[in-house]
């Protein structure tokens, strides 16, 4: 008997490469061209570019000019968390950040903030933020960046953005979105969200890996630029752009803005693949359940049954999924999105997340269940359900 095939479910750490993405790569990647030449060759590198920043801003909501490219999210993390903003060509100095306590490592390091400017705010047990807690935080001090989630890369629980925004707007402050996960599952709106600037990944919506885009809703209120040196991407970030990633990036984009419209398929998804766990193990928790969470992510944990152990029986079985912590490191270790929520340690050691995309079928969900039985009898057969 043929051995059943590869099933990837590990979107959040990084999606397919979708064929479109390909095709557009492929054509720019053997076109000659600095797009900041002024001959035929760079601006047909420049229009390549140029198409791409008007799919990304149409993912966005915003002008074309509000697209500033990077070399991936954390570059425009970093880019966004400075105290140095101009306002209307006014220098703006920011005296604090204000993150929250689940954020990725990329904000949790501060960006350009010194360490004694850098505050954390708490998150409540269903992980959303403490918005009483951030007012109290906003009152008390001067103008502060306030930098949240979208939508957790763990547990997909989403931020009340709106209410963020409109307390970030109130006590003169500049509001920054990490929007990696939600983009493509969610709905962007910058201008409902009060967002001043948002962070995009491509290869979290199946683009490429090293391409990303720092998002202003007005280009008239911007950061201090990180890479200095050349005047590409309007002066706001120097060096050469990465046109075919870019142009990957673009496709990537346009195809996330119309699944953004419809995400029934992978909440029904989602849904199917909590209900099979919980049939086999009643006890299974899924974190963050009582919050908004993407229709695209599950986070569970059974007792007894550690992440790393389950990460590498389901590896076995050709089963790609993660721990929610293994972003840098490469190792399995303790969440800090589930510590900050409340968990438990050893609750939150066995934590594994489960995140599904664009080519996740039903037969593959189907899979992951047909495996999991297994391995909790493997593991642990005192959770299984006696009806299982």
């Amino acid at each position: 008997m043929a051995r059943p095939g590869p099933v990837y479910l590990d979107h959040n750490a990084g999606a397919p490469m979708r064929p479109a993405v390909r095709d557009a790569m492929v054509a720019a990647i053997g076109v000659t061209g600095n797009p900041s030449s002024v001959h035929a060759d760079g601006r047909a590198q420049r229009a390549r570019i140029e198409c791409a920043r008007e799919k990304v801003a149409g993912l966005c909501g915003v002008p074309a000019r509000g697209v500033i490219f990077t070399s991936g999210a954390t570059e425009a993390n970093v880019t966004a968390l400075t105290p140095a903003w101009q306002d209307q060509g006014a220098p703006l100095y920011l005296e604090r950040l204000l993150r929250g306590a689940t954020e990725h490592p990329s904000v949790a390091a501060g960006g350009r903030f010194p360490v004694k400017d850098q505050c954390v705010v708490p998150v409540q047990k269903d992980g959303q933020l403490d918005i009483a807690a951030l007012e109290l935080a906003l009152a008390d001090g001067g103008p502060a960046l306030v930098s949240v989630m979208a939508a957790n890369n763990e547990t997909g629980v989403i931020q009340p953005l709106e209410e963020i925004g409109a307390r970030v707007r109130r006590y003169g402050g500049v509001f920054h979105v990490d929007a990696v996960q939600a983009a493509g599952r969610v709905p962007i709106d910058m201008e409902a969200w009060q967002a001043d600037a948002i962070s995009l990944s491509a290869h979290k919506m199946g683009g490429p890996q090293g391409a990303g885009a720092l998002v202003v809703r007005s280009s008239a209120r911007v950061p201090a630029p990180l890479l200095t040196g050349g005047g590409q991407e309007n002066w706001r970030r120097a060096g050469t752009e990465n046109v075919a990633a870019i142009a990957g990036f673009g496709a990537a984009a346009d195809a996330a803005a119309k699944e953004a419209q419809d995400a029934r398929r992978l909440k029904d998804l989602r849904d199917r693949l909590e209900q099979g766990v919980q049939a086999i193990c009643p006890q299974a928790h899924v974190f963050g359940k009582d919050a908004p969470r993407l229709g695209n992510t599950t986070c569970f944990a059974v007792r007894g049954i550690l992440a790393e152990t389950a990460l590498i029986a389901f590896d076995l079985e050709r089963v790609s999924v993660s721990s929610g912590s293994a972003c840098s490191s490469g190792k399995v270790s303790v969440s800090h999105v589930l510590m900050a929520m409340g968990e438990e340690e050893a609750l939150a050691r066995c934590a594994l997340r489960v995140s599904l995309g664009w080519d996740t079928s039903a037969p593959d969900v189907e899979r992951f269940l047909e495996v999991w039985p297994a391995i909790v009898d493997r593991l642990n057969p005192s959770a299984r359900s006696k009806a299982a």
